[in-house]
Order: C-alpha cells, then structure tokens, then sequence
C-alpha cells in the first residue's frame, strides 16, 4: 500500500516524540530520536523540552558530565549528541565522509598529509586522557612536529580525531571555548569492514527514528555516498531487517517493520521548536516537515536553521525571544485555537528558558529583518 505524504509527516512525528511529549528518562529519550543537533549548545536542551514530559535541563547537563549522552562531530559533518553507546557505531559509519571532508587540500595546506593525520591520531587520543583545550592542542602539535603548526592543521585533526566535546560553562553546558576529550572507547577509523557494518547498524537506527525514509534521505542524514547508503539498505532488506514501501509518488522507501505509521489524521499539537532540529534536516525531501515556499525562510543561505513554529506537523513560521515572553511570527494565518496552544507553550518555554537563557539564540536575530511581511504576535511568558 501506498504511504501518503501526512503518513510520512505523522511517522516522523510519532518516532521524534511529537504527538506528545513522552515520560521518559534523558538517555532513553537521546536514543529515541537518535541524535539531537548540537552545533548551538542550547538546541539539545530545547529539543528535549519539546519531547520530553517534565524535562529538567540538569540531567542533560549529568549526563553530558557522565558521558551517558556525548557531544561530537558526527554526522553531517556537525556537532550532534547522541547516547553514548552509540557513539562508537555512529562515528564508524561516517568515518570515510570526515576523513575526504577534513584531510583535504586545507589540510595538506598545512604540510601534512592524511597519512601523518593517521599516524597522529592514536598520540593525540593518548593527550586527550582529559579536557584539552585549543592552547593545549596547538601547543602539543607545536612541540610534536616541531615547528608551530600551520593553519589548517588543528582545524583538519580536531574533526577527523574522534574526539568529544567536554563540558566547559553554563548554561548549556557548552561554551564558546570548546575542549575536547577521548571517548571511552575509541572508534576503529580505517577498518572499511567495520565503517560498513556500523554504517548499517547506523541506518537502523535512522529509520526507527526518522523513517520511512529512501536512500537520498538517508545518504542526507548521515553525509555518506549515497552508493554506501543504498548499499547498507539493500543488504538490511536482503537480511529482512528492514522492509520497502512505496512512498506518496511511487518512490523506494525502506523502513523498520515494528516503528510507527499513524494515521493521517492523527492530531499533532504546535511547538516552538529548537534551532536546527533535526526533523528539519533529516531528509533530502525536506516538504515532510517544512512546505516548500518556507524552506529558504527558515533555512538561511549559511546554513542557519532558524527556531520555528510547527503547526499540525509543518514549519508555520518562526519565534524568538521577546521582552515579556516569546515573539512568533507566522508565515500564513492561524486560527485563534492554535495561538492559544502557541500562547501556552511559550509560557512553559519561558519558564524553561528562565534560569537559563532569557534571550536564547538572540544573536540570529538579525535575520528577522530579512523576512517578509507575516503576522507577528508577543506571547506572554507570565
């Protein structure tokens, strides 16, 4: 049977914790919606708020501390957190994409080449036994090469290293001056048997989580060849781990053959969502979630993915802190029920956000001038 483009937008919800929010423990929530982007340090916080039943910030803060949920570039090439159980598996499969994006010409700019970056690495684990900062890890290159390190260097080693972010400052947890720590257990990084085999346990996981999905959504999550991605699902289908489906116009989808597939109907309640959610980056058909004429509004030409209004499961608009509460500004109108569910949520957000960060995200606000005209209203925070 044919899945419909609302099934697609309902699955997704369901498996992202969206219908509702969930009564579920930090951990458990991570591993649920597979890995939350983390590029700006407040995102997974706010991720977890609109998912999660009573979050408290301070248990993802212990468990970033614990190392039961870490920080690191993975997928896309970005900053993501993930359970740290899955950081081993995750890495593995997207090690050959960090390794052609990181050991490139601005790399052997430097003098190095990619094999003195494999020849490094175990040494530069072995330094990060504790949080390093930038100084640390440029002044260890310095004294390893012997010379100081060129630019370029340090960019290319700090990403293509499978290296963690360690938690610095409030509120976050993160800071502006990030450090970096080993992982406990250490990644095999030029083993092609393994990055392939994690590569697939990687695309389970995406499908329960994001599916269904088909091979360009998945070479778009992950950043890999879109050949490796349609290997790893024809094997997964081959094996019967994984099932295919006939998407909305007739197109291969793969999915999880015990993950949800809720009615088109099913009611989906508006959120203000984080600041690169990965609902709005998960796919390469991104009209699952965003409507096509929205898509440059809220993803901006640098690649900013601005905090938006979700309105029956689809980008409506955006919103930003305000004095007072919270500012949304919607793309199109709304009936008067759904500002009142948008009225209280900003409430709960403001309460959230205030022994936090009041003004969250408030430096992307110069990109509010360059929308258009759209209806704009203060949702009161008390």
């Amino acid at each position: 049977m044919r899945i419909t483009a609302r099934q697609l937008n309902r699955s997704t919800l369901a498996r992202q914790l969206l219908l509702r929010r969930e009564p579920l423990g930090v951990a458990d929530g991570v591993r649920r919606v597979v890995a939350l982007q983390a590029q700006q340090a407040a995102s997974p916080y706010l991720a977890l708020w609109n998912r999660l039943v009573d979050f408290d910030p301070a248990d993802l803060d212990a468990a970033f501390a614990d190392h039961t949920v870490v920080k690191s570039t993975l997928m896309r090439i970005t900053l993501h957190a993930v359970h740290g159980d899955d950081f081993r598996a995750f890495r593995e499969a997207v090690q050959p994409s960090l390794r052609a994006a990181r050991l490139n010409d601005r790399f052997t700019a430097s003098g190095l080449t990619a094999e003195d970056a494999d020849e490094l690495v175990p040494e530069l684990l072995a330094f990060s036994d504790r949080p390093r900062t930038t100084a640390d890890y440029e002044a260890w290159l310095e004294q390893r090469l012997g010379a100081p390190a060129k630019p370029g260097a340090w960019w290319g080693l700090r990403q293509f290293t499978p290296l963690l972010h360690a938690p610095t400052t409030p509120p976050w947890s993160f800071g502006h001056h990030p450090s970096y720590v080993a992982p406990r257990t250490i990644p095999t990084l030029a083993d092609p048997e393994a990055s392939a085999a994690s590569l697939r346990t990687l695309v389970l996981r995406y499908l329960k989580g994001f599916g269904p999905a088909s091979a360009a959504d998945v070479a778009q999550f992950t950043l890999v060849q879109r050949a490796r991605a349609r290997t790893a699902l024809q094997t997964l289908a081959g094996d019967g781990d994984i099932e295919r489906r006939e998407g909305p116009n007739g197109e291969e989808l793969f999915d999880s053959p015990d993950a949800p597939t809720p009615d088109e109907d099913t009611p989906a309640p508006p959120r203000l969502m984080a600041m690169w959610d990965s609902v709005l980056l998960a796919y390469s058909d991104r009209s699952r979630v965003i409507p096509p004429d929205y898509r440059t509004l809220v993803i901006r030409r640098n690649g900013d993915v601005l905090p938006t209004l979700l309105v029956d499961g689809y980008v409506a608009g955006v919103w930003r802190p305000a004095d007072g509460g919270i500012e949304a500004t919607a793309f199109h109108g709304l009936p008067d029920e759904v500002w009142e569910e948008l009225a209280a949520e900003a409430r709960r957000l403001t309460a959230f956000l205030a022994d936090r960060e009041p003004k969250v995200y408030r430096r992307y606000d110069h990109w509010w001038s360059k929308l258009p005209q759209a209806e704009s209203r203060l949702l009161p925070g008390g």
